[in-house]
């Protein structure tokens, strides 16, 4: 009986956490705001700023965001944002698109890029 309670406070918990199988968007968030924010906006509408708006970017091909003023080489890279791509790009982002204008340095931390990714995907649906 001890354990069922066990169990079911443990499912109570994983079903109301904001972690996803691949990240927690609340971590996420905080990286957003000290790493990215300064360049990037996530809502629906946002403006561009030394980035671009990163609103709709999972399943949207690099350099195709709509006013933004992409690089050749970001244009040209021609793969789909997806949590796999990402975390290859967030890494590295001047090893995986050279070219690119984006002078952030990346993210060392597997587990800083999946929270990332997270909040991302939450953020910018």
């Amino acid at each position: 009986d001890q354990a069922y309670n066990c169990l079911i406070h443990f499912y109570k918990r994983n079903l109301s956490s904001k972690k996803g199988k691949m990240g927690d968007a609340d971590a996420g968030k905080k990286i957003f705001t000290k790493a990215c924010a300064q360049c990037h906006t996530v809502e629906s509408g946002g403006k561009h700023k030394q980035g671009p708006n990163l609103s709709g970017l999972f399943g949207r091909k690099t350099g195709q965001g709509s006013g933004f003023s992409y690089t050749q080489a970001n244009k040209d890279k021609g793969i789909t944002w997806a949590e796999d791509t990402l975390d290859i790009y967030l890494t590295n982002p001047k090893k995986y698109i050279p070219g690119t204008k984006m002078v952030f340095a990346g993210l060392k931390k597997k587990k800083d890029r999946l929270n990332l990714i997270q909040y991302l995907k939450q953020a910018t649906a």
